[in-house]
């Protein structure tokens, strides 16, 4: 029987070799099903499962409601689910601000970077901290109304309960899908297959995207399953991920090569070639067009490869327009700095997400614009919580170009801060929604920016008197054609007067949740008959709005194309039909808990205007 044991051994090492060969070689798509399926099945039962609902909203981007109250805001994903496994539109739900394609095709609508991989699809997010570090086995997403927002579920290895702060804060991806589209509208849980971690978490961030959607996604808890112990496999997932075989292929996957950007932005040792092929017969114009449609990753990847590449591959002119967004987990200090002799020349740059959680400093982002900042035109910083007085100061100091000033969200910046953003006369395009902006650093933008056209101050709660804020809109800004004015607490028909007499090129204006605004004061009217060219007005819950407001709309604002009436009790579906009638550019039209407006006559309306999305919401 010796005989026999050599052969043994020879066959387990043959059989282990295949398995590492098939490992290597097995599709993204079988590994990540693979490994789902046994870190939930293969798993000692020694460990216990924890089961645990988020503890606390640590940050998100965008919400629809008040900062100063629960209805509508992602606060309501804390806790244990308020409305599952109900289906409808409910107030203690979390939404976020937008849906559709809605506020892609209006006049406050910004153009979008080129290069943005197709892999990133995100528009908001929403960072949720656990209890209990774990390794993650489940997530469930309780979701109470139009699902299917969801499209990426990472975890963070930086505990935010921690006294100390982590060397490293490291994002994995749990899953990620693209957009669909979800037949109805119902209550689900969603539970996607998600892949094995090697660090415990209890920092979950959920990011969307509603550009799919007929309404707004309301989600309602989430629910993180996982073991306090890393997960002990059995042998055969063990010879399957042995040295983690895969680990490199999920980096290269979530930050397509972004891991590995400091290292491919610095010198690199290129080998001599004697001739570099058909490249040196193409124009170097023509070389710079074909390299244009390559995503920053590739273009450093590219630049390895020999010195006429590499010199293409950092041309600044390469580098006009640059998103950081889909890497905001990779971008640090060091990649700014390698990145500055390349951006010399860049006009657009998009650093919103990045730098949170001391990825970026101050002074990073300081030398970063003082080399690359002198022809910058937009500047998009949304939810750039490493932002304080002295970045904006930089900003105003080394961007004397500057146009657009993207600061949505940027919740940490401290009020006096907004003072410096007066100093950019320049600026055409200002987005302030959900920051700390007061009323005098406001006055001041207002009276030094007269050449501002779009303009979005929603929920800026410290703003004092909104009707001060419009007469100096009218007075000083008048080529504004878009104003955001959601949820501004106090402004009322004066105020309105003084916008409509000066800003008579608004093309939108967003008045949805100003409960101060009464219809029977002429205010709507007014509005109506001073802009003629409106082609979005949101009155979203403001339940005066009446038929006299609706025609007079129909009567003078023939350009309409999006009009939000959500909540009213007073408009019949009459005057519907004369405003569908004289708007042939209508193309939506919530009517979301009008009273008078029911199920019978959206489906009437819907059959006479078929090219005009009516919304009707419905809660049960």
């Amino acid at each position: 029987m010796s005989p026999v044991f050599p052969m043994l051994t020879v066959l387990s090492m043959f059989y282990y070799m295949c398995l590492r060969r098939r490992a290597r070689t097995a599709t993204r798509g079988e590994m990540n099903s693979r490994r789902a399926i046994e870190s939930n099945t293969r798993a000692l039962p020694i460990n216990v499962e924890i089961v645990q609902y988020a503890k606390e909203v640590l940050d998100f981007s965008s919400h629809y409601g008040s900062e100063n109250s629960m209805s509508y805001t992602m606060w309501n994903l804390a806790g244990i689910p308020n409305v599952y496994p109900s289906s409808g539109d409910f107030t203690q739900t979390a939404v976020f601000r937008t849906y559709g394609t809605w506020w892609d095709r209006c006049p406050s609508a910004r153009l979008p970077f080129k290069r943005t991989p197709s892999t990133f699809c995100s528009q908001d997010y929403v960072e949720l901290a656990f209890e209990v570090p774990v390794y993650p086995t489940a997530v469930h997403i309780l979701e109470t109304y139009h699902p299917g927002a969801v499209v990426r579920i990472l975890a963070c290895s930086a505990n935010p309960y921690s006294q100390n702060p982590p060397a490293e804060v490291r994002w994995e991806i749990l899953w990620s899908e693209a957009p669909t589209k979800v037949n109805g509208p119902q209550a689900r849980q969603f539970t996607p297959c998600i892949k094995q971690i090697n660090f415990p978490t209890n920092l979950i961030r959920l990011e969307v995207n509603s550009s799919l959607l007929d309404y707004y996604t309301e989600l309602d808890a989430v629910v993180l399953h996982g073991v306090k112990e890393r997960p002990v496999l059995s042998l055969k997932t063990s010879m399957i991920d042995m040295n983690d075989i895969d680990e490199d292929e999920d980096e290269e996957k979530f930050d397509c090569g972004m891991d590995t950007l400091n290292k491919q932005f610095s010198v690199v040792t290129l080998r001599e070639w004697p001739t570099n092929g058909y490249f040196d017969k193409l124009p170097y114009e023509l070389i710079q067009l074909i390299l244009s449609h390559l995503a920053v990753p590739d273009l450093c990847r590219l630049a390895q490869t020999c010195k006429l590449l590499y010199q293409h591959c950092c041309d600044p002119l390469q580098y006009i327009h640059l998103s950081l967004q889909p890497y905001w987990a990779r971008i640090n200090d060091t990649s700014l700095e390698y990145l500055q002799s390349r951006c010399t020349l860049i006009q657009w740059l998009n650093l919103s997400w990045t730098g949170n959680r001391g990825a970026i400093s101050v002074s990073g982002f300081s030398r970063f614009l003082k080399v690359c900042g002198s022809e910058l035109v937009r500047l998009e910083l949304s939810c750039g919580h490493f932002l304080n007085e002295t970045c904006l100061e930089v900003i105003t100091e080394m961007c004397p170009n500057l146009q657009e000033l993207n600061l949505s969200s940027c919740d940490k910046i401290p009020p006096q801060a907004f003072n410096h953003i007066a100093k950019v006369g320049s600026l055409k395009r200002l987005i302030l929604y959900r920051t700390k902006v007061e009323q005098t650093a406001l006055l001041s933008i207002l009276n030094f920016c007269s050449e501002l056209q779009h303009l979005s101050l929603g929920s800026c709660v410290m703003i004092e008197d909104y009707d001060l804020i419009a007469s100096m809109m009218g007075a000083k800004c008048k080529k504004l054609r878009s104003l955001d004015l959601w949820r501004c607490k106090n402004i009322t028909e004066s105020g309105i007067a003084e916008l409509a007499s000066g800003c008579q090129l608004l093309e939108e204006l967003d008045l949805g949740w100003c409960p101060t605004l009464q219809s029977s004061t002429g205010c709507f009217t007014n509005l109506a008959r001073k802009l003629p060219n409106l082609q979005k007005l949101f009155l979203t819950a403001n339940r005066s709005v009446c038929d006299t407001d609706i025609e007079e709309l129909a009567a003078n604002c023939t350009h309409l194309q999006q009009l939000d009436i959500l909540g009213t009790r007073m408009v019949s579906p009459a005057s519907l039909r004369k405003l569908l009638e004289s708007c042939k550019d209508l193309s939506l039209l919530d009517v979301s808990f009008c009273s008078q407006i029911d199920n019978r006559v959206v489906l009437e309306l819907n059959a006479n205007f078929p090219n005009v999305f009516i919304k009707k919401s419905f809660t049960q």
